[in-house]
C-alpha cells in the first residue's frame, strides 16, 4: 500500500482509509476478518465519527480489534465531534470547547484506547468561537488524548478562521469527491462561465487552497451518486450513467482490473496526493480499492473520465 505524508504532519498513511460508518452492519467474526484483512494489505487507517450509529460503531469496532491481536501503535485512529442527533436526525452542530472534550473522552472510552491520532472536527458550527476550540485543543494535545487535528466539509476561510486561533496545524479537509460529484474540480475548469452550471464556486476554492497551505484532501464517498442520494447507490454499474460507465469500463478493460479500481485511480491520479476514505466492508470491493494505488492514469484517460460524466469543456 503506498503512503502519503498528511498535511505538514510527520504522519505518514494510506492511500486508503478504511471508513468505519457501515460496519455495524457486521457480526464480530465478520469484523474481525475485516480489519485484519485491511490491516494484512497496508490499510491501518481506520476513519470514525462519533455519530455513527450513535457510537455504536466505535464500540463494536474496539472488541473486534482487541480480538485480533494487532497492537494499538501498528493503527491510526481518526474520529469526528461536533454533530448532534436528535430523534436520529441532526439537529445542530457544537463545536463548544465542552462538547468537544466530553466528545473525545466518550470516543476514547468507546475505542478503549488512550488516545486518537487524528481528530476532526465534522462539519462547520455556524456558531463557532474559534477561541473556545483553541483551547479544547491545546488541552487535547497537550494531555496526549490527540495526536494531529483537522476539519471536515468546511471552505477556506472556515479553516482560516480557525487556524487563527488553533496552534496546531489543520493537516486534513475531509471533503466529498468522485467523478460524478466533483464540483471542486469543475468550478476550477469553467471560471467565469455565466451559462455553465459548473462554473459555480460553492467552496471557495478549496481544493487550490488545501494545496496552497498543505492540508490533505481525505476524498468520502467516492462512488455515490450524491450526498442528497446517499443511499440510492455508486454510478458504477448504474443504467442511469451509460456514457460514463462505457467509458469507466474501457479503460478497465485496458488496465485487466475493476471499475472500482478506475474509479478510486481517477481520484488518487490528481495531484492534489489526496486520501480515500472508503465506505465499504466488503473485503472484495477494498481489495479493488488497494489495486488504485498502483493504476496511474494518463493525463487523457483522466480527462476522457472526466467529459464523460457529463462536463464540457467550453
Amino acid at each position: 500500500m503506498k503512503k502519503i505524508k498528511l498535511g505538514k504532519s510527520s504522519l505518514e498513511a494510506p492511500r486508503i482509509a478504511v471508513g468505519c460508518m457501515r460496519i455495524h452492519s457486521l457480526n464480530q467474526t465478520e469484523l474481525e476478518s475485516f480489519i485484519r484483512f485491511s490491516v494484512e494489505n497496508g490499510a491501518n487507517f481506520f476513519d470514525h465519527a462519533d455519530v455513527y450509529q450513535l457510537g455504536r460503531c466505535e464500540e463494536i469496532f474496539a472488541e473486534a480489534f482487541k480480538n485480533t491481536g494487532i497492537k494499538r501503535e501498528d493503527v491510526i485512529l481518526q474520529t469526528k465531534c461536533g454533530i448532534v442527533k436528535g430523534n436520529g436526525k441532526t439537529i445542530a452542530f457544537d463545536f463548544s470547547k465542552e462538547r468537544i472534550l466530553q466528545a473525545v473522552d466518550a470516543s476514547l472510552k468507546r475505542l478503549q484506547t488512550d488516545f486518537v491520532d487524528i481528530l476532526l472536527l465534522h462539519r462547520p458550527d455556524l456558531l463557532v468561537e474559534p477561541q473556545e476550540v483553541a483551547e479544547a485543543f491545546e488541552k487535547l494535545h497537550s494531555s496526549g488524548k490527540v495526536k494531529y487535528f483537522g476539519v471536515s466539509n468546511q471552505k477556506p476561510m472556515q479553516i482560516q478562521l480557525l487556524q487563527k486561533y488553533v496552534k496546531q496545524p489543520l493537516i486534513i479537509n475531509q471533503l466529498q469527491l468522485n467523478i460524478y460529484n466533483a464540483t471542486m474540480l469543475s468550478q476550477g475548469m469553467h471560471v467565469n462561465q455565466s451559462y455553465n452550471e459548473n462554473a459555480v464556486d460553492r467552496d471557495g476554492s478549496v481544493l487550490d487552497f488545501c494545496r496552497i497551505n498543505d492540508i490533505t484532501i481525505q476524498a468520502w464517498s467516492p462512488f455515490q451518486i450524491a450526498e442528497t442520494r446517499l443511499f440510492q447507490g455508486t454510478f458504477l454499474d448504474n443504467p442511469a450513467f451509460p456514457q460514463l460507465n462505457e467509458k469507466i469500463n474501457e479503460i478497465a478493460e485496458k488496465y485487466k482490473t475493476s471499475n472500482t479500481a478506475i474509479a478510486a485511480a481517477w481520484i488518487l491520479r490528481h495531484p492534489a496526493n489526496m486520501q480515500i476514505v472508503t465506505g465499504t466492508t466488503k473485503t472484495d470491493r477494498l481489495k479493488e480499492c488497494f489495486k488504485a494505488c498502483d493504476i496511474a492514469l494518463t493525463r487523457n484517460e483522466w480527462y476522457e473520465i472526466y467529459i464523460a460524466a457529463g462536463r464540457m469543456f467550453s
